[in-house]
């Protein structure tokens, strides 16, 4: 390997290494010390009722003070990875504005637009739909829920995650921005690239008038893809940080647990990249390897931090390097990270089922179908929201009358499944950006 040419990905695997270790060895070390109550004055109770009152408060009490202890301890290290995302996202709405409109500008007319953006969303609902049924494939066949009997969450737990209510109205509010400066502010990827067509085609229909502005805005994308390779430099630190905090809060113990529900899901993931993917890319003349080595260094961020959205800068980088053009670029990959998060999309059909499961709760064909067409709609603008998949989830338990609590049996390994999905998101929309490339006749 090309030290000088990988230098960012060997830091970060080095960083991800050095994290576990630290968070291992700091979770074992809390572990050991942990503060047990003296029980011995327990013994002068006679009142065996009062008693194991007692004794269920002081272990409830224990488990409580240990886990702050662990949450206090990683919120030190969490500080890293929340410096890295925050400058991140300060970078990625002015880059996607600004490679928006130069990427619409360069298409020309809303008659070019449209005709992309109608092959766009027909994949983005193609590659949608399959990976939703991959979610309910692998859920059915394997069924963790029933193989692993996890004992249930106390009906009076709180997740504390409300569920999506989204519906017509809401995503249209979404969509059509009331401010563009509010939407920037937020992040909100959806209402900029809405704004950025507007102003795209604008700029461009009113000639030489507008040029000057399209090349603003062309130095803006220079200066943000700069300042984008200024940030990256804080990457190692970041995953190193979010690792170590992970670990600390949950042990490596975890995993012996869930093994088999990690196993399922992620086997599902490396089936929708290695097989689902792969035949697409073959189908459209696309060289799937070449690809993937060309943007795995934003799939080994998004994957390290569990975030596609920290990969996002680095993703148009490297599309570009591997020769699709900046037009196809900066218009599919922007609406990707709202229509196109294929891990995330797939996760929400596999966790539903698999928490039904876990209840004994039987949903049928009919109505996993149900659910999967709903998804196709619920799942989308929703890219903005945190913890977005546990959002969708929450509402699916709630529609088809599955205990809410339920989510409490996923957010042990939540961070470990968002890694996976992350940076399955990240090859889902660099494919979805080669696909329409291709159908847009441009040879790379």
């Amino acid at each position: 390997m090309n030290f000088k040419k990988n230098k960012l990905i060997i830091f970060i695997l080095l960083a991800m290494l050095i994290g576990i270790l630290v968070g291992y060895i700091i979770n074992v070390s809390l572990t050991k010390n942990k503060f047990v109550y003296d029980r011995q004055s327990i013994t002068t109770i006679s009142n065996t009722a009062v008693k194991n009152s007692v004794e269920k408060i002081i272990a409830k009490y224990e488990s409580t003070s240990f886990k702050e202890q662990k949450k206090s301890i990683a919120a030190y290290f969490s500080i890293l990875s929340d410096i890295f995302l925050h400058l991140i996202k300060m970078i990625i709405a002015p880059l996607v504005l600004a490679v928006l409109v130069i990427g619409v500008a360069k298409v020309g007319d809303f008659k070019s637009v449209g005709r992309i953006g109608l092959k766009t969303l027909i994949y983005f609902t193609s590659a949608t739909l399959i990976a939703l049924a991959l979610g309910l494939v692998i859920v059915n066949i394997f069924e963790p829920g029933k193989v692993m009997h996890l004992d249930k969450p106390d009906v009076t737990a709180t997740t504390g995650i409300k569920a999506n209510t989204q519906d017509a109205k809401n995503f249209i509010d979404h969509v059509i921005p009331e401010s563009l400066i509010r939407s920037m502010a937020s992040n909100d990827i959806l209402p900029i690239v809405v704004f950025a067509l507007f102003f795209g085609v604008a700029a461009t229909s009113i000639g030489a008038q507008g040029k000057p502005i399209i090349n603003a805005f062309e130095s803006l994308s220079h200066v943000m893809f700069k300042v984008t390779n200024f940030v990256m430099n804080f990457a190692p630190i970041g995953v190193f940080g979010a690792i170590t905090a992970v670990v600390i809060q949950q042990g490596l113990d975890v995993l012996g647990g869930y093994v088999y529900l990690i196993a399922c899901f992620f086997g599902g993931l490396l089936f929708f990249v290695f097989v689902v993917l792969f035949l697409i890319c073959v189908a459209f003349k696309i060289k799937f390897y070449t690809l993937l080595r060309d943007v795995k260094e934003p799939i080994l961020l998004a994957f390290s931090t569990a975030s596609s959205e920290s990969a996002m800068p680095k993703t148009i980088e490297a599309l570009e390097k591997h020769g699709i053009s900046n037009r196809i670029v900066s218009f599919v990959l922007p609406l990707g990270y709202s229509f196109n998060l294929d891990g995330s999309i797939m996760y929400m059909t596999f966790a539903t089922v698999f928490i039904a499961q876990s209840y004994g709760i039987d949903i049928t064909m009919a109505d996993q179908i149900k659910m999967m067409l709903i998804l196709l709609v619920t799942s989308k603008g929703m890219a903005g929201v945190p913890r977005a998949s546990l959002v969708v989830i929450a509402g699916m338990l709630s529609l088809f009358k599955i205990p809410g609590e339920g989510l409490l049996l996923l957010l042990a390994v939540d961070q470990l499944l968002d890694m996976g999905r992350s940076a399955t998101n990240v090859v889902g929309n660099a494919v979805a950006s080669a696909v329409v490339a291709r159908l847009e006749g441009e040879k790379f």
